[in-house]
């Protein structure tokens, strides 16, 4: 069997050029403004690139560069500013922080309705009880491969490896939203491989380089893999052995250029959102 490759840069660029196109209609600028706090290299290319993408939609985008020594409560003063900011539709504050920073804290501490990384926990529970709020960003763009790739999702078998609540929880909510048979497996599943030989889609999302193997998936199965690792030869794989599963599956997302692009795509889809319900 020849994988069908979903193209994620492809749909990723599609859903921005409709972004801009609805940005163009409107008579403001939606405000997005990106909190970093220390020199992070991996990201600071995310960040700078979320900052390009926003630009390049028609957004009034920025990034506040903080120092490493920021402190707990200068951070969420900063956060309590931008919340109170008419110009700000969106806020993001970039992860992982330093560790003098408590992240739950600085999540909490973002205004729910300018939330667009979807982490709050006013939203997390709007999603866990099927009500409209904004949707993390990662899971968020799964749904759109899926949907560009033409995958049936009523009825399906779906499984989740990865219980995180940035990526695997929200995951299987969106997937039960969509009328699929959701399972989350994790670290003390037991059986792993045998459970996610069962899945129709398969999303693989735990940070371990090539965890899932081939004979893991099933013939014909889909197959979005949302980890990205750098190995110590300096190649980025996923969370899937991308050569092994695509001899077995159905279509398979590559490792770059398959989720990655999306996160940041919904990133824009999300504060596009914000800044309309903001205004009505």
């Amino acid at each position: 069997m020849t994988a069908t490759i979903i193209d994620g840069k492809a749909v990723a660029a599609a859903l921005r050029q409709d972004i801009a196109a609805r940005v163009a209609g409107l008579g403001f600028r939606p405000g997005l403004r990106v909190v970093r706090v220390g020199e992070d290299p991996a990201s600071g290319v995310y960040v700078r690139n979320k900052d390009k993408a926003a630009q390049q939609v028609g957004f009034d985008s920025a990034t506040i560069a903080l120092p490493a020594s920021t402190t707990e409560a200068e951070l969420l003063e900063q956060v309590a500013r931008l919340n109170a900011d008419p110009a700000v539709d969106g806020i993001l504050v970039q992860l992982p922080l330093p560790p003098q920073i408590r992240a739950d804290r600085v999540v909490a501490a973002v205004a729910p309705e300018k939330d667009v990384d979807g982490f709050h926990p006013l939203n997390a529970g709007l999603l866990a009880s099927g009500q409209p709020g904004l949707t993390p960003c990662t899971p968020k763009g799964v749904m759109h491969l899926l949907k560009a790739a033409g995958v049936a999702l009523p009825g399906a078998r779906a499984v989740v490896v990865g219980r995180s609540n940035i990526v695997g929880r929200p995951m299987a909510q969106l997937l039960l939203a969509a009328d699929c048979t959701v399972t989350i497996v994790h670290s003390r599943t037991r059986d792993l491989p045998a459970e996610c030989r069962r899945a129709e889609i398969l999303v693989a999302a735990v940070g371990r380089p090539e965890m899932v193997r081939g004979d893991w998936v099933a013939e014909g199965a889909t197959v979005i893999d949302v980890g990205i690792n750098r190995l110590p030869d300096g190649r980025l794989v996923g969370d899937v052995a991308f050569a092994e599963a695509a001899a077995h599956c159905g279509a398979i997302t590559p490792v770059p250029g398959g989720v990655g692009p999306m996160t940041i795509a919904c990133l824009l889809e999300n504060t596009l959102d914000a800044a309309l319900a903001r205004r009505g």
